[in-house]
Order: C-alpha cells, then sequence, then structure tokens
C-alpha cells in the first residue's frame, strides 16, 4: 500500500484570522462550504475547531462512499486536521498570510488530504484517478470558501 495525497491552495481576499475562524465554525460556516460530494453532515461534539467530532459522508464516485468519523485538532496556529477513526485519511487544512507575515489582507489556505492507498491493480487506478478527483472537489470548497469572505465583508 502505498500514501495517497492530494493538495490544493488558493489565496482568498480576507484576513486569514477571519478565514480559519470560517473555517473552524463547523456548526454555520464548514458545511456551507461542501459540495454535493459530502451528506449527512453532522457535528457531534463541539463545533468550533479543535474538540470538534464531525460525521459526514462522502461520495468519491458511485461504489467509492465513505463513512467519516473526523476528531479535529489545531497542532499549530492557522491550523486545523480532520483525523478520521474510520480509514487512515487525514485532511488539514493551513491557513497562512497571503503575502507573506504580517499581511491581513489576504490569506493563503491550503487543504491537503492524505491516506493509505489499497494495494494492487485497485491501487494503482485509486492513485491515478483518486487525487484528481479529489482535487476538483477541493477546488470547489476552495471557491465557496472565497465566497463566503466576500460575502462576510461588505466591502468587498
Amino acid at each position: 500500500m502505498a500514501q495517497v495525497e492530494v493538495s490544493r491552495q488558493r489565496v482568498i481576499q480576507a484576513d486569514p484570522e477571519d478565514v480559519f475562524d470560517a473555517l473552524a465554525d463547523y456548526r454555520e460556516v464548514h458545511p456551507r462550504l461542501l459540495p454535493e460530494q459530502f451528506s449527512d453532515y453532522e457535528v457531534r461534539e463541539g463545533g468550533d475547531g479543535a474538540g470538534t467530532v464531525l460525521h459526514l459522508t462522502f461520495k468519491a464516485t458511485e461504489k467509492r462512499i465513505r463513512d467519516c468519523l473526523f476528531d479535529v485538532t489545531e497542532p499549530e496556529e492557522g491550523t486545523l486536521v480532520e483525523t478520521d477513526r474510520n480509514s487512515t485519511m487525514v485532511t488539514t487544512y493551513t491557513v497562512a498570510p497571503g503575502a507573506g507575515e504580517g499581511d491581513k489582507s489576504s490569506a493563503r489556505v491550503t487543504i491537503r488530504t492524505t491516506w493509505e492507498g489499497a494495494g494492487g491493480v485497485g491501487g494503482f487506478f485509486e492513485r491515478l484517478f483518486a487525487p484528481r478527483a479529489l482535487a476538483a472537489v477541493y477546488d470547489r470548497v476552495l471557491a465557496n470558501l472565497a465566497a463566503e469572505m466576500a460575502r462576510q465583508d461588505p466591502a468587498q
């Protein structure tokens, strides 16, 4: 089995702290960011960053459906980590100043997911196709986040 990794990044025109707060709001904002591949969204504990326990279903394809139960941690400033109790999947959201330290006008947001892929022929196709499909999903999440931040800032 080989580790599979998907990473997408986008600069969003908003204060990095506000962007992080939006991502960490698992009760109100976070569910609005997720496209149709995600369903059965339920906050089971917490709801604001670290300590949140989140259940959802992720439908990658008609046959690849994952039942996820995530524990959310904040190992360092600007970072949210969702670790799935039901698999080896770990998703990390990182928010940093867009133009460097101290920049409050933009945020560089990175979503990175890793998991242990299947072996054999199935694993070959998973490593080939899953990253592309998940990258497209994450592009939608980041576009939704940018739109959400623009709605929160009436000056934009």
